[in-house]
């Protein structure tokens, strides 16, 4: 797990990482705020297959609370990450 985030109502959070599947290109990064249930997809199709991917989520809570954020790579061929990155979001008033 990352290390929490902390963060307000209304506050636009911007996280940033890298993907690597080590030789498979990387084709889609999703991220995740309800444990798993639904992902949004964001489209790395143009990437470089020989780099790793870049990429940042932006959110802006509008609940206080204690949030999950999951992400996880998709390849070209499909495949998913076995195990997503984690992160929580600590949001408070």
């Amino acid at each position: 797990m990352i290390a929490p985030v902390q963060g307000s109502v209304g506050q636009t959070i911007t996280l940033e990482g890298y993907a690597d599947d080590f030789g498979s290109h990387i084709v889609a990064i999703e991220f995740s705020l309800d444990g798993g249930a639904s992902w949004a997809s964001h489209s790395t199709e143009e990437s470089n297959p020989d780099l790793m991917v870049h990429w940042t989520f932006s959110w802006k809570p509008e609940e206080p609370g204690i949030y999950q954020l999951k992400v996880r790579s998709v390849t070209e061929d499909g495949r998913k990450s076995p195990e997503a990155a984690v992160t929580e979001l600590h949001i408070s008033e």
